[in-house]
């Protein structure tokens, strides 16, 4: 009884910072239960793919009614998320995932550093919307909660975008890692999206790319209900949570929280690429 109550409490942070960070709660679920509790690397996944669905059902619907989720843009990044799943799916057999630790850990800690440059910066100024943008109708507004005003954003970089997507995708295939700080920092540093409507779009679109998995774990018998159940409750309660937070802070506030997030996970898949056997 101790350990479930131990696994519901982790979960709910996960499930805070995965709300709050559009990232998902499997970076924090899937060491906790495999570290703290020796659980089988198999089952923690499993229970990490369920954390990441409940994360985006319990953010989806807060997200959505103050429009900060941009559904057209998701569909559309999730184009390029498939294809590079499926890409990595096919290079998992010939590529030596220590090098791609290394690559992808890099890359994070390399976009940390320009998130962190851009720390100070409020809401969009001179985003000069891409023609594709228009054509696919991707320029919106959200209600600020923080600022108490409506904020209107265009869409720029969107290839750009759309390549680091298929990048996120491939990396998430080959790795088997989840991809939501990719996500995030693609919309942002590519697309030039603000911040919170990159977090509320990228818990849209882990919870497709998870749903769209679960079955294959499902059927394989990796999810166990004794494990999973916890993660997802708890997961649910703190996301639930983490969108009411969000709303009410400001952009630079989510930069401060989520550069060290994105710095920490980037030194740990550089660790983990250099003692990969």
């Amino acid at each position: 009884m101790e350990t479930v109550l131990i696994i519901l409490l982790i979960a709910i942070v996960a499930g805070f910072l995965g709300a709050l960070l559009g990232i998902g709660g499997g970076m924090i679920v899937t060491p906790a239960l495999t570290l703290l509790f020796g659980i089988d690397i198999k089952y923690a996944i499993g229970a990490s793919i369920i954390s990441v669905i409940a994360t985006s059902s319990g953010a989806a619907i807060a997200y959505l009614k103050d429009r900060l989720t941009n559904i057209r843009i998701g569909m559309f990044l999730e184009i390029g998320t498939t294809l590079g799943a499926i890409t990595g799916a096919f290079l998992s057999a010939i590529v030596n995932p220590k090098f791609l630790f290394i690559i992808f850990g890099v890359l994070m800690l390399y976009s940390a550093a320009m998130m962190l440059r851009k720390i100070n910066s409020g809401l969009q100024k001179d985003v000069i919307t891409h023609p594709m943008a228009e054509k696919l109708r991707l320029n919106s507004e959200y209600f600020d909660k923080s600022l108490n005003e409506t904020v209107p954003y265009h869409v720029t970089g969107v290839f750009g975008g759309l390549g680091m997507m298929y990048i996120a995708g491939t990396l998430s295939g080959l790795l088997g890692i989840g991809s939501g700080a990719l996500k995030v920092m693609g919309m942002d540093l590519f697309m030039k999206l603000p911040l919170k409507v990159s977090s509320a779009t990228s818990n849209f679109m882990i919870g497709v790319t998870a749903a769209a998995s679960a079955g294959v774990y499902f059927f394989r018998g990796n999810i166990d209900p004794k494990i999973a159940a916890p993660v997802a409750l708890g997961v649910l309660l703190g996301a639930t949570i983490g969108t009411r937070v969000m709303q009410r802070l400001k952009s630079r506030t989510l930069r401060l929280i989520f550069v060290p997030i994105l710095a920490f996970v980037s030194i740990q898949m550089i660790v983990k690429g250099v003692l990969f056997k």
